[in-house]
């Protein structure tokens, strides 16, 4: 009997986030043969999303528009998906392990008496069970590990970003199902604004180039010839904790053990020592070059590329050169 992987989309700035179609790449690994991928979706005027996302699943898309939605709150979402996967009733549910993800996901699992594996960055469906990989201890070590029966249900499981290639468009877009929503009456908080901090035009958690720096830009000016690099290569800025907690930049910027997770192709560490709490945060990205005055600073004995030098001076001549290469 056909049964359903469904993918809970998220969306930001009217968008669906990229992680959403890596989700769905998750979910299609995880699946057996005859079994569908299908979606939910709950937010405000997201009709032409609906349409969107329904493009790269081939099970149904259930939708839940309110208002009250337009914003994420903890219950009145929880309400929503709850709504939506009540009718599906699937085998497992796919997030994101984005701020959103980690934050529903505990109480999807919750709500449906189901399992949780958490931060996912690979699956290898052996056809007797799923395997799912997850980094432990700053990525010193890869955990492998399964729902205690995958005959039983449901299970759930969030994805870091940039670990699973987005899904493609299909050839058939699957059935969008428009499902009643009253809002929760008994919200115990309620979003009224929401003012978002950025660390640039690119997303930190899903870009595929980060440019940080740590406390040795030495101050917020420190920060402009790697805004400039970023520019040129359409990268994201990030910062060590040292840096943001020195003053030089938002905490929205900061990349470690309490701050953002990223895994991008491409990792520029600047000024930026190699504490184990900032390693916690990106020692799984693809390419990682550091810059460091310091030969014995510990970044290099992660990174794939080292520079030894003054940023001040390495960081402009890098950005020239990338001037001229991608002219």
């Amino acid at each position: 009997m056909s049964q359903h992987y469904a993918v809970v989309a998220e969306v930001r700035g009217g968008k669906l986030r990229q992680v959403t179609l890596e989700a769905i790449s998750a979910a299609n690994q995880a699946k057996s043969d005859g079994d569908r991928v299908a979606a939910v979706l709950a937010g405000h005027q997201v009709e032409a999303l609906a349409q969107e996302l329904a493009r790269y699943v081939d099970g149904p898309v259930h939708v839940i528009e309110h208002a009250d939605l337009e914003t994420y709150n903890a219950e009145s979402y929880h309400a929503a998906v709850s709504k939506a996967l009540e009718a599906l009733s699937p085998k497992a549910v796919f997030l994101g392990h984005t701020a959103v993800g980690k934050d529903l996901a505990p109480k999807i699992a919750a709500g449906l008496q189901a399992g949780q594996i958490s931060d996912v960055i690979a699956i290898e469906n052996e056809g007797t069970g799923v395997v799912y990989t997850r980094p432990l201890y700053a990525g010193k070590v890869f955990e492998k590990k399964r729902f205690a029966s995958d005959t039983a249900g449901p299970q759930v499981v969030t994805v870091r970003p940039n670990n699973f290639s987005p899904a493609k468009p299909l050839a058939n877009s699957g059935e969008i199902v428009m499902e009643n929503y009253a809002a929760p009456a008994d919200l115990r908080s309620v979003v009224k604004d929401v003012i978002r901090k950025t660390s640039g035009k690119v997303d930190l958690t899903e870009a595929k180039i980060v440019v940080s720096g740590g406390r040795g830009v030495k101050s917020s000016d420190g920060f402009k010839p790697l805004e400039q690099l970023a520019e040129v290569l359409n990268a994201a800025v990030g910062a060590s904790r040292g840096a943001c907690d020195a003053g030089y930049c938002d905490y929205a910027m900061q990349i470690g053990q309490t701050g953002k997770v990223v895994t991008p192709e491409i990792y520029i560490a600047c000024g930026i020592s190699g504490a184990i709490q900032h390693l916690a945060g990106m020692s799984q990205s693809r390419i990682i070059i550091a810059i460091n005055k310091d030969p014995e600073a510990p970044i290099f004995k992660v990174a794939d590329y080292g520079i030894v030098g003054d940023l001040f001076e390495v960081v402009p001549l890098l950005t020239e050169e990338f001037k001229k290469a991608l002219a």
